[in-house]
């Protein structure tokens, strides 16, 4: 009878024995398999980094090769279109030397104003394919000199001043194309129409937010007047680069403030 009790307690023990035994089975086969459940997820990560990287660097040749050939177009152009230009601009030149009648000369004349005007169109596209100028210095470095040489030689006072401008930050050939468009339609709008005096160029930046505020002290615009195709493309432009053209007027001038994310 007293060697009941020792048997029980041996079974039980034996039976402990197991119970533990099997627990720290379970054990050792959840760590196993969590420790395959990572190697897998760090090999699915490394392989998804690795396709990644992939896709990135295809995508870095990609525009490398994009800006090569804007850099040949803009060589092509230069050296091409621009020798052909100045070529013209030369002979037209002579011509008018040489010639009496004075509506041959006007016509000449008009013939050497429209070789100019191609000049500047042609440097204009040569400044926005060099993927050197996509900085915001850059853009508005360029945004202030054709402003001054658009508005020289009229009676019209221009001032420009930048807030806070990061000269470094890259900015879009596309963002920095439009926006000049945009430029050249509010200024060539202010010079036809508002009778101004004075223009003032702003160009401001707040983190990744540019703006830019062209505004004069003309006649304004009458509310009454309907939306004009300039107008209407600035909007355009802008909402394309996920921007905004906003426009406000009074007697006392107009004001127009384009607003991108750089």
């Amino acid at each position: 009878m007293k060697s009941l009790p020792e048997e029980i307690k041996l079974t039980f023990l034996i039976a402990l024995l197991l119970v533990v035994l099997f627990v720290g089975f379970i054990i050792f086969i959840v760590l196993m398999y969590n420790r395959k459940q990572l190697l897998y997820l760090k090999e699915k990560q490394l392989k998804e980094s690795e396709y990644q990287n992939h896709l990135l660097q295809k995508e870095l040749e990609t525009q490398k090769s994009i800006e090569r050939e804007r850099e040949r177009i803009s060589h092509d152009m230069h050296d091409d279109l621009g020798a052909g230009i100045s070529a013209l601009k030369l002979h037209a030149e002579f011509l008018k030397q040489k010639v009496e009648d004075g509506e041959l000369k006007n016509d000449i004349d008009e013939l050497l104003k429209t070789s100019e005007e191609m000049n500047i169109s042609m440097r204009e596209m040569l400044w926005s394919l060099n993927s050197g100028n996509d900085t915001l210095g850059s853009f508005v470095e360029y945004a202030q000199l054709y402003a001054h040489n658009f508005l020289k030689k009229s009676n019209i006072r221009l001032t420009a001043e930048r807030e806070n401008i990061n000269t470094d930050m890259p900015v879009s050939t596309e963002l920095r194309r439009n926006m000049f468009l945009c430029l050249k339609e509010a200024l060539n709008n202010s010079y036809k129409h508002s009778k101004a005096e004075n223009i003032e160029l702003l160009f401001r930046q707040h983190g990744k937010e540019f703006v830019m505020k062209i505004t004069d002290n003309g006649v304004g615009i009458s509310p009454e007047k309907p939306e004009g195709n300039g107008l209407r493309n600035m909007k355009r432009r802008m909402q394309e680069q996920k921007g905004e053209c906003r426009m406000s007027s009074s007697g006392k001038g107009t004001e127009v403030i384009f607003t991108a994310s750089l």
